[in-house]
């Protein structure tokens, strides 16, 4: 039975000071003790509180029952499981991270101190190291909820940021005050690229890749989204009634995603990796995104050419793969060497550097950074971008044909006028992408086009 005993400090500065300290058996069956109550009363709650613990059987473990957290940590994940890469990417965590400094440990032995330094140490970068601890923390209470320990240490304490490296600023020694941090490198999102880059890019790739790059950077569809994308639902109508007319324009039907991982069984077991249709994840990433004109045309052209289901896939009709796609795309933007003509290898021109470290995410940031520079209304930028709109504006707010108009008269105008900047009267010497009042001008050679109605425009 908890009691509590009076205590009166003797230290300098708080000679005098009264305050309590409880005794009483834990929820291990063990003495135990705390101090600093300010009264007796508050003293003996906590203490019979704890001792409540235990007589709720809230923690009778025997000395043999398995609490390591790797014996848990396996159980948990054949318990839950998730969406495919979610669950491929919670293991390779584990597996590379948590295990090897967790597995044997008891749970009830990990403390947030010790959590909190290891995470520090972490060959990662922040962000990653911010998923690890978050998949300890949940991992722990449900140890909690599954009653194997009392309480998450690590629940809402925030992590401890690895320290800024300092250099020497030129002319100052290492212990210099003038020493300057060092920038880390960090995840592209897109800064300093133009919608100019994005045409150049284009035109370098060509026809079937420079549309799929020009695709995400004027729609904002996510890497799996663009791959998913089925030619049924690149170019459908949007019919809205308004007013005294009916607002149209053209639109791409966000449904479904090309995916990519390991697939793993219960136990974790590594089963090949998967590439595949699903559907996408949550209801605000299905939507319908409006196209601007342009962009319409273009896309039109593509598929009149492209023999495939899917409007941007391998010229074979596979999905890419990230690492093939990357093996296109980064020389187009970063630049390559002149290669030389010999034997068995023909000629290859060397390329400028266009917008170096660029990738898909990149251009993705890119039109959400032009939505608010032609001032999109939040419900249309956050539903184009397949993004949950925070609070009770969420409900009442909706969007309207005006917003619309105004999304698609903004990035045909950004357009038109990348176009002009980089002195690209066509893209591949076949489109001409002319003005929206305008007609399609069709290249020599080609074969006509079925033509897009103008878009955008209340009947």
């Amino acid at each position: 039975m908890a009691w509590a005993e009076k205590r009166v400090s003797t230290a300098k500065g708080r000679k005098g000071e009264v305050s309590w300290r409880v005794r009483f058996t834990n929820a291990q069956g063990r003495p135990d003790s705390e101090s600093g109550f300010p009264t007796k009363k508050t003293a003996l709650e906590y203490g019979r509180k704890q001792e409540a613990l235990l007589k709720a059987g809230q923690r009778q473990m025997r000395p043999t029952e398995a609490a390591a957290f790797g014996t848990f940590a396996r159980q948990y994940m054949k318990d839950r499981q998730k969406r495919g890469r979610t669950n491929s990417r919670r293991w390779d965590y584990l597996e590379s991270y948590l295990l090897p400094r967790w597995e044997s440990t008891d749970m009830r032995a990990i403390t947030w101190y010790d959590v909190d330094t290891w995470q520090l140490k972490l060959p990662c970068d922040d962000v990653t190291r911010g998923h690890i601890v978050s998949l300890l923390s949940t991992i722990i209470t449900a140890a909690v909820d599954s009653k194997k320990v009392d309480v998450n240490p690590i629940y809402g304490r925030r992590r401890t940021k690895p320290a800024v490296e300092l250099v020497p600023a030129p002319g100052t020694r290492a212990g210099n005050k003038a020493a300057r941090a060092r920038r880390k490198q960090s995840v592209w999102t897109g800064d300093g690229v133009r919608p100019e880059d994005v045409f150049l890019l284009a035109e370098r790739l060509g026809p079937a890749n420079g549309a799929h790059v020009l695709t995400v950077a004027f729609t904002g569809l996510r890497w799996g989204e663009s791959l998913g994308l089925h030619r049924d639902n690149a170019l459908r109508r949007r019919r809205q009634p308004w007013g005294a007319g009916v607002f149209e324009c053209p639109m791409i039907s966000v449904v479904e995603e090309i995916a990519e991982y390991e697939q793993r069984d219960d136990e974790g077991r590594k089963l090949g990796t998967f590439i595949g249709l699903e559907p996408t994840k949550t209801d605000g990433e299905t939507r319908d995104v409006d196209v601007p004109l342009s962009l319409a045309r273009l896309l039109e052209r593509h598929l009149w050419d492209w023999p495939h289901e899917r409007t941007f896939c391998t010229p074979s009709g596979k999905p890419w793969r990230r690492g093939n796609w990357g093996r296109t795309l980064r020389p187009a933007a970063d630049g390559r060497d002149e290669r030389e003509r010999r034997q068995g290898v023909s000629h290859r021109e060397a390329w400028e550097p266009i917008c170096p470290g660029v990738d898909m995410r990149a251009l993705r940031h890119l039109h959400d950074t032009l939505q608010a520079e032609i001032d999109v209304a939040e419900p249309l930028a956050f539903e184009a971008m397949g993004h949950r709109r925070p609070g009770i504006k969420r409900v009442y707010q909706h969007v309207t044909p005006e917003m619309r108009q105004h999304r698609l008269d903004g990035l045909e105008g950004v357009w038109q006028r990348a176009m002009r900047n980089v002195g690209l009267p066509t893209l591949w010497s076949r489109s001409v992408l002319l003005k929206s009042s305008q007609k399609i001008t069709e290249a020599p050679g080609l074969r006509p086009a079925p033509q897009v109605r103008d878009g955008g425009r209340v009947a």
